[in-house]
């Protein structure tokens, strides 16, 4: 589940020269050996034996992409004006194969942008290359961090050149639409939550439309549009910039780009961090990570009431948590009757409250948007939480962004095609996790009936040659349960995990706690890991 509200997108680490393909290749994740046993061979033993053809050629095609660019490198430009950002960040493209089984086929242009690091020449490490997560999201706008004085970031910022990308299909990368932005954005959306039959087949009708929608506007993007190939696009970008090994920050789902990185990649890896983690056993992605994340949502939701109350004085919403849900009811239940303001109704409603389990910090504007609306003040309400139809740039912004979430995560795995299995797990979630359970479920639907070949998920693991793997994440985050930090830790072995408890918010290492920010400095600074696991205390708890 992507933060998809329309207009409000926020939610996943020394120089060479040119690299040989055969040092690309030996980096690659090893095909699975074959099987010892010599009987008759089975259509399951052609079709392994198929995919072993299909990663070998694809290893050989990022080696081949890869040697390629380390030799073009990148032709640093100041950024174009409407990019929004400014000097002294550089802009450039990265080429790279549409389908790395063909690297001399079809190519698309990757948008790349960096500051250089703020410290002297020999204190320099390289670049840190950033992923923020969606999948979907637009990295470009890290080297702000810099620009803006971010104080997170600042001993980090002296030693590395700060990298974002645009991921493959999103925004400036040869980018993916489902649907035209301003009827994505239309408002108000069908009620998420079923009353009848009748409404759960007018979503699914909406579904199949929006992945027949991705096909006529987007087929030739749709069975590229996979994790492991922006990982191998994250290759190509790590020879372009001339470094050996890379330096990597993914968030969210980039944690799970990570983790594909560090699967296929383990020799080329030199540090990398982990911040709210997807779990990336092949039985979660995606079908079951998403229902865990109801489960989850339904926690910090409540999480949030509980400090609502707390602060009564201030909001006038309750003093417990029984009293704010039941003014969320009475809220939802006035939105579906009548659209606030004629814009708003339950769907416009989730899509903004679902910030405040998504991040503390939305935790004050939220309650102070709901308290006002108590109050009387509705025009506050719909300010928040309508789409803004005059903002054509956002608009485009957020259904791309939701074009690409929905092609990467209907891509990487196979999903369910039985819409028995979907009705009866959503039903049986939504009893007890009604916040976004059915709310998650349509936003994937999708997925059940895309018309492009669904891929198997890669298995992560250690590989040879990968370093100590720094996970962070928070115990009662929303959008990644803490299971899939859990699930990394053991699979990527000599990790360190810190573990920021009884708090939620999701993507930890841009929040000020001491005890998580100095141990990133010192990672990437100096390699530097503690002996074991470490549990931190939480961040500071918003103040009305």
């Amino acid at each position: 589940m992507r933060d998809n509200r329309p207009n409000r997108r926020t939610a996943a680490l020394g120089s060479a020269g040119a690299l040989v393909a055969a040092t690309l290749i030996a980096g690659a994740v090893a095909a699975p050996t074959a099987s010892a046993d010599a009987g008759a061979t089975t259509g399951t033993d052609r079709a392994a034996a198929g995919a072993r053809h299909g990663q070998d050629r694809e290893a050989r095609g990022v080696a081949i992409a890869a040697a390629r660019a380390a030799h073009q490198g990148i032709d640093w430009q100041d950024c174009p004006a409407d990019w929004g950002l400014e000097k002294p960040i550089q802009c450039g493209w990265v080429t790279v194969p549409l389908d790395y089984a063909k690297p001399y086929g079809k190519q698309i242009e990757i948008a790349v942008d960096r500051i250089g690091n703020t410290g002297t020449r020999a204190e320099r490490q390289g670049a840190l290359v950033y992923n923020p997560g969606g999948p979907g999201g637009s990295g470009l706008r890290f080297p702000r961090r810099v620009t803006t004085k971010a104080p997170v970031w600042q001993n980090v910022a002296k030693a590395y050149d700060f990298v974002g990308f645009d991921p493959r299909g999103v925004g400036k990368s040869a980018p993916i639409s489902c649907v035209d932005p301003q009827e994505f954005v239309k408002a108000p959306k069908l009620d998420p939550v079923p009353d009848s039959e009748a409404d759960k087949l007018a979503q699914r009708k909406l579904a199949r439309e929006y992945a027949e929608g991705c096909y006529e506007r987007s087929a030739a993007m749709l069975p590229h549009m996979t994790t492991p190939n922006t990982a191998r696009d994250l290759d190509v970008i790590r020879a372009a910039l001339g470094e050996r090994k890379l330096n990597f920050l993914g968030v969210s789902y980039g944690t799970y780009l990570g983790a594909v990185y560090g699967t296929l990649f383990p020799g080329h890896v030199r540090r990398m961090i982990t911040d709210s983690v997807v779990n990336p056993s092949r039985e979660k992605i995606w079908y079951q990570a998403n229902l865990d994340q109801d489960v989850a949502f339904e926690t910090r939701w409540q999480d949030w009431q509980d400090w609502v109350a707390r602060n009564d004085a201030t909001f006038h919403l309750g003093t417990t948590r029984a009293e704010v849900q039941a003014k969320w009811l009475q809220l939802r239940a006035t939105a579906k009757k009548e659209p606030i303001g004629g814009v708003v109704g339950p769907a416009e409603l989730t899509g903004f409250f679902q910030s405040a389990p998504y991040y503390d910090s939305a935790w004050v504007s939220v309650a102070t948007v709901f308290s006002k609306y108590v109050a009387g003040d509705t025009q506050a309400l719909v300010d928040a939480a309508a789409p803004d139809l005059g903002d054509t740039a956002g608009n485009a912004a957020a259904e791309n962004g939701n074009a690409v979430y929905t092609a990467v995560e209907c891509a990487d795995a196979k999903w369910p095609t039985s819409w028995e299995r979907w009705d009866r797990d959503n039903t049986r979630l939504h009893r007890d996790h009604p916040f976004l359970t059915w709310s998650n479920a349509w936003m994937n639907l999708p997925c059940a009936t895309w018309p492009v070949k669904q891929r198997t998920p890669v298995d992560v693991r250690t590989g040879k040659g990968l370093p100590p793997v720094l996970i962070v994440q928070a115990e009662r985050d929303a959008a990644t349960p803490y299971g899939g930090a859990l699930e990394l830790h053991k699979r990527f072995k000599g990790s360190r995990l810190i573990t920021e408890r009884d708090a939620g918010s999701h993507g930890v290492t841009g929040l000020a706690n001491s005890c998580i920010n100095e141990r990133v400095d010192a990672y990437l600074l100096t390699g530097k890991l503690d002996a074991g696991d470490v549990t931190c205390a939480p961040h500071a708890t918003p103040k009305p």
